[in-house]
């Protein structure tokens, strides 16, 4: 994992960078893109304007986008399938059937600066069995610095840890980031396939 406090980190100039263009997709979810299995469909929920709709779709991704406004990113990607709904308020929208309860499932799903915990097992069970979840957002510490400060949208420490337990953490961040400064976790895991039966390897995963 890399140290995000140390100076000469180049993910944080990465990160300073996106600070300053806030339309261009998130370091973090760039840097762990690759993980995703060529071709496969990719969530992004809460996509506000579709910056990271773009990024994969650009990539040879089926992309899909939740959000109660979509009419920026239908802007930028008229061709995407983008879903308008209250996801905090409403049922879940992205189902295998209208009325169904069983949840559709995508190769990648992204979560960015979005945090509703009621969602979790939605928000995991929308990633299929050896797919991706890369999840970035505030953390506990960040009410010292700005907005958001509420505990409700702010990871506590370690939370993505948890939440990810059963699953294979490639890489996790929680600390700072500065201009401006913040306090953020963030994530990239593969939900695991199946049991591993005893004698097989650890599954690899580039870097």
């Amino acid at each position: 994992m890399s140290n995000p406090a140390n100076p000469a980190n180049p993910e944080k100039a990465a990160d300073r960078a996106h600070a300053n263009s806030p339309d261009a997709p998130s370091p973090w979810v760039v840097r762990w893109s690759h993980l995703a299995a060529p071709g496969a469909s990719v969530l992004d929920i809460a996509c506000g304007g579709g910056r990271h709709l773009d990024w994969f779709a650009q990539r040879g991704h089926p992309v899909t986008g939740v959000d109660r406004d979509t009419a920026a990113a239908r802007l930028r990607l008229p061709g995407a399938e983008l879903v308008t709904a209250d996801i905090e308020a409403g049922p879940w929208p992205l189902t295998l059937a209208e009325g169904a309860a069983a949840t559709r499932q995508f190769g990648l799903v992204v979560v960015t600066n979005y945090l509703w915990r009621p969602l979790w097992p939605r928000i995991l069970d929308s990633v299929a069995p050896g797919g991706v979840l890369i999840y970035e957002t505030f953390a506990t510490g960040n009410e010292t610095v700005g907005r958001p400060s509420r505990p409700d949208f702010l990871l506590q420490s370690g939370e993505l840890l948890r939440v990810c337990a059963d699953w294979h953490v490639v890489a996790y961040e929680n600390g700072t980031l500065a201009a401006p400064t913040r306090f953020v976790q963030r994530i990239a895991a593969v939900r695991k396939a199946g049991v591993k039966a005893f004698d097989a390897p650890n599954p690899s995963y580039p870097l």
